[in-house]
């Protein structure tokens, strides 16, 4: 039996999308071709909100550098070519990547490296698109599927580590709906990772919807970097974290062996921390000035606490 849903659903978030698109898309237009069409086969306005901004920053990048032929290629593939790139997932049509760590830029956009879309990006090779797939179905189950869908539709799968090593993963705001992460072969791990970096790109995307500003004068403690933090970063991890908490809670029963002993110690590990973070949480809070914001944010918490 699936477990129950969780509400990602937003309706700012959803009006953020939209409009954020066709603001994108109305810019890039001089630069789209006339015979140039955006397919639609996804569905899914996150997906093309996902694009336009892959496309707004290749094109950019293309510009600057004066690369005329991929400038062209941009408005010619207004989709970013995601219809040759596509996997069929539980949660719609994802685009996993495979690209190497070292060959990513790093540029003033961002200080992890990142990949954007263009002419030479390809499918990961079959195993690792199976994997993702099965990764997308298994948080699905487990009652995530909105949040999958609507802000992890780009996954940059990067080195492949083993069960039990530091797993690095990101995103970036100037590519939302974009993530970055490593991986071990085990489909549910990687879910867990998906979740925590879609949990950040809803929050950016929620902060932005609502034009929710929080001040960097107020800091609070995380037991995640052990160090004061501003309160957007003290709020995001104490939106992340609980999260994959909730997620980890929920997927353990259904495991054995050594994977059930790693999420057993994540899930201890994360209630320690999370514990630490109620009072200074509460307070956090009150900075932000949407109330339907605030109350999923407490919710959220309120529950991996109560794991």
């Amino acid at each position: 039996m699936d477990a129950p849903t969780i509400s990602f659903s937003f309706a700012p978030i959803q009006a953020h999308h939209r409009d954020r698109t066709r603001r994108i898309r109305a810019v890039l237009k001089p630069a789209v071709q006339p015979t140039a069409n955006i397919p639609d086969f996804s569905g899914s306005d996150a997906f093309d909100y996902c694009l336009a901004h892959h496309v707004l920053e290749g094109a950019e990048a293309a510009a600057r550098s004066r690369e005329t032929a991929t400038f062209n290629w941009y408005g010619a593939h207004p989709d970013a070519n995601a219809s040759a790139l596509s996997t069929p997932t539980a949660v719609g049509p994802r685009i996993v990547l495979a690209p190497e760590l070292d060959s990513l830029p790093r540029s003033e956009i961002s200080e992890t490296p990142y990949y954007v879309l263009g002419p030479d990006t390809t499918a990961a090779p079959p195993g690792l698109r199976d994997l993702a797939a099965t990764a997308y179905a298994t948080g699905a189950k487990n009652g995530f599927a909105d949040l999958l869908a609507g802000h992890a539709v780009v996954v940059c799968l990067l080195r492949h580590k083993q069960l039990g090593d530091t797993l690095d993963s990101w995103t970036i705001t100037r590519l939302p709906g974009t993530i970055y992460c490593d991986h071990v072969n085990e489909p549910v791990v990687l879910t867990r990772d998906l979740i925590h970096e879609a949990g950040h790109n809803w929050l950016n995307d929620a902060l932005g919807a609502t034009a929710c500003k929080i001040s960097d004068d107020v800091r609070f403690y995380s037991p995640w970097k052990k160090t004061n933090r501003p309160a957007f970063g003290f709020l995001h991890a104490c939106f992340a974290f609980p999260l994959t908490m909730i997620y980890t809670a929920r997927v353990l029963p259904g495991t054995s062996g050594d994977l059930y002993r790693f999420l057993t110690a994540y899930l201890e590990q994360q209630r320690g921390l999370l514990a630490t973070t109620a009072a200074d949480h509460d307070r956090a809070l009150t900075l932000i000035n949407d109330p339907t914001l605030r109350e999923r944010l407490r919710s959220v918490h309120r529950e991996a606490l109560s794991l």
